[in-house]
């Protein structure tokens, strides 16, 4: 058990930490003795929620599409917590809309398509490309363990529904990198996984109505509810954690597979 890490001590970056799944990895994070470094847009809760979690938390204003925002997240990481050991993607946009509207005869919006591409995938990548630069100055402990990244995918990249192509689309794309990203940073000690969460209580789905949300909750078999984000973070730090996982996708989903 002498590789077991411990989260205590860490610092880690997490992108969308500002609301749902990322906030949730902030907030335990910094709970288990680790640093947290917020990286949300200016217009988030960021600044606010880095103010209530005290000296082991900054929030660093960035959109993680563009390499200045980001590099200057992970300056701001290294300045006030001296390194980087996680960074945690949770940053991500979705849209529900079909291929084609044959009743309007509108084609899906080839702009709102690539948004969500960009956002969800070159996003995540911006983020893993300037992270690993600052993780690869760690001196690497025992097992030669300099850091560690973890995406967050979807069901959706599997078992994805009418009017999620875009989305599935971005998810499959994060899946897809997982493993040759590891592969290539396994030399440094670096490793790679991606949580693919069915479905959480977060703002993404805050925003459908009551009724739809206790279907959908009923759709999971067990839990037969909505996931806690509580949950996402805990399998987050148990992921930092344990050296072994490394280039894997782990659903997290209460068994869910989603109807067309």
């Amino acid at each position: 058990m002498a590789n077991i890490r411990s989260i205590k001590g860490m610092v880690g970056l997490v992108t969308g930490g500002a609301s749902g799944l990322g906030r949730a990895t902030v907030e335990r994070l910094v709970q288990q003795g680790a640093c947290a470094v917020i990286l949300d847009l200016p217009s988030s809760d960021g600044h606010n929620l880095a103010a209530s979690l005290g000296e082991r938390c900054a929030f660093a204003p960035a959109d993680v599409t563009s390499e200045a925002d980001v590099r200057s997240a992970v300056e701001l990481a290294r300045q006030r917590f001296g390194k980087l050991d996680l960074a945690v993607n949770c940053a991500g946009i979705a849209v529900a809309v079909k291929t084609y509207n044959f009743k309007k005869d509108v084609p899906h919006s080839l702009e709102d398509f690539t948004r969500v591409i960009t956002v969800n995938i070159a996003g995540t990548f911006n983020v893993i490309r300037l992270a690993v630069g600052e993780m690869g100055k760690n001196e690497p402990d025992a097992d030669g363990h300099r850091g560690c990244i973890i995406n967050t995918a979807s069901v959706a990249a599997y078992d994805g529904q009418v009017g999620q192509a875009a989305y599935s689309a971005s998810k499959g794309g994060i899946v897809g990198m997982t493993l040759p990203i590891a592969r290539d940073l396994a030399p440094m000690g670096i490793r790679v996984v991606t949580i693919a969460p069915g479905l959480f209580a977060t703002p993404l789905l805050a925003g459908l109505p009551e009724k739809v949300q206790s279907f959908l909750a009923r759709q999971v078999p067990f839990p037969s509810r909505l996931g806690d984000p509580a949950e996402f973070a805990h399998l987050v730090t148990s992921l930092a954690e344990n050296p072994m996982i490394n280039g894997e996708v782990i659903r997290l989903d209460g068994g869910i597979r989603m109807q067309p």
